[in-house]
């Protein structure tokens, strides 16, 4: 909490952007920092900000930040648990993603030793007709080997990654051995266009889900977008098991309760129409992904599901109002909205026409191509 930045902020003193420098330089803090020092350190810099811009708040931030504590304490081991920590940014506009890190030394000194490995000149260069991942590369390898040292580190995380991904000892999630799962339709692999769906949300351009499944370590699930129907599976287990997660993790894209941001990976099977404890049957029809919480919330009196005609899980409550989600096809227009006067600002409805009803969600299946 920051009720200084708040207050000022909402006086229209501050702008959003010295919210984000302020909440920033706070965060630095050390920990020994006591709750009065804290405050009186963020009244200090919503002060400056007042009178400043944000890159001048921020210069004056850091140095009162240096000020406070020239002499201190050398950091503990509690200070460094608690500072440590990898985020990352949401996908942007261009596919990329930014992630951030604060190691402990540990962990510094575990990725030094990968990099000086796999980051080295002529290591894991995907230009190379034949990338050089183990052994030693060779001198025409390291001398046309034009990345920059943080290209080099970043294509080291994927090789790297890869060969975890492709030893089989990372065990199993939520059924599946773990891996990357995309899902796409026969469409865009034929066209070379379009973008596949991690089961973790991300977008693939097409051209990278192609050369990625050449990996035997990946599943790769194909739907035909004019009918929706499953074309293929390549690469995947022969157990039923197996098999049916992964075209669940394709249809569904993520936890079918509207609202739930949970992706595929994260999620469990849920089945729909009949709890297994009750007689339910365990066909692909019958099943739909739902987040761990969402699933325990199916209970008497709770939530209940269902499979509606088209294969879109419906989620139900007793609460009046019924509000339907849907992932839309990224190649139609959206729906033209008919005009009816009963539904215009300024009518009033008629109770007698419009009783209530149950809460109904129908959360679309994703089948034909369609991405969350």
């Amino acid at each position: 909490m920051l009720p200084a930045t708040a207050a000022a902020q909402a006086q229209g003193r501050i702008t959003p952007e010295h919210v984000e420098v302020i909440r920033k330089v706070v965060d630095k803090l050390p920990g020994f920092v006591d709750v009065a020092t804290r405050e009186q350190f963020e009244a200090d810099v919503v002060r400056i900000a007042c009178g400043a811009g944000p890159k001048a708040t921020q210069d004056a931030a850091e140095l009162e930040l240096f000020l406070l504590d020239q002499d201190g304490p050398e950091p503990d081991d509690a200070e460094r648990v608690r500072k440590r920590g990898l985020t990352k940014s949401r996908q942007g506009r261009d596919a990329m993603t930014a992630w951030r890190a604060e190691l402990t030394p540990e962990a510094a000194a575990v990725w030094e030793a990968i990099f000086a490995k796999y980051a080295a000149p002529g290591m894991c260069n995907p230009d190379d007709p034949e990338p050089c991942t183990s052994g030693t590369p060779t001198q025409a390898q390291i001398d046309n080997d034009h990345r920059s040292l943080a290209q080099r580190q970043h294509d080291a995380l994927v090789a790297v990654g890869r060969i975890a991904l492709m030893s089989g000892e990372l065990g199993q999630l939520n059924g599946l051995p773990v891996t990357v799962i995309v899902r796409t339709t026969l469409q865009d692999l034929e066209s070379r266009a379009g973008i596949g769906t991690t089961g973790g949300g991300t977008r693939l351009p097409i051209k990278d889900v192609i050369r990625m499944g050449a990996h035997a370590s990946h599943y790769l699930a194909v739907f035909d977008r004019a009918t929706g129907s499953a074309l293929d599976l390549f690469r995947a287990r022969r157990t039923a098991s197996a098999a049916q997660r992964v075209m669940l993790i394709a249809r569904d894209g993520g936890c079918t309760k509207p609202g739930c941001p949970v992706g595929a990976y994260g999620c469990q099977v849920h089945h729909v129409t009949q709890d297994w404890a009750a007689g339910g049957v365990t066909n692909i029809d019958d099943l739909g992904l739902a987040c761990p919480p969402d699933n325990r919330a199916v209970a008497p009196g709770g939530w209940t599901t269902s499979m509606s005609p088209r294969h879109d899980v419906e989620w139900t409550t007793r609460q009046p109002r019924r509000r339907t989600r849907r992932l839309d096809h990224v190649d139609e227009p959206p729906p033209r909205r008919r005009m009816d006067p009963t539904t215009e600002p300024g009518h009033r409805p008629n109770p007698d026409q419009h009783p209530p009803h149950p809460r109904t969600f129908a959360a679309s299946t994703g089948r034909g191509g369609q991405w969350c």
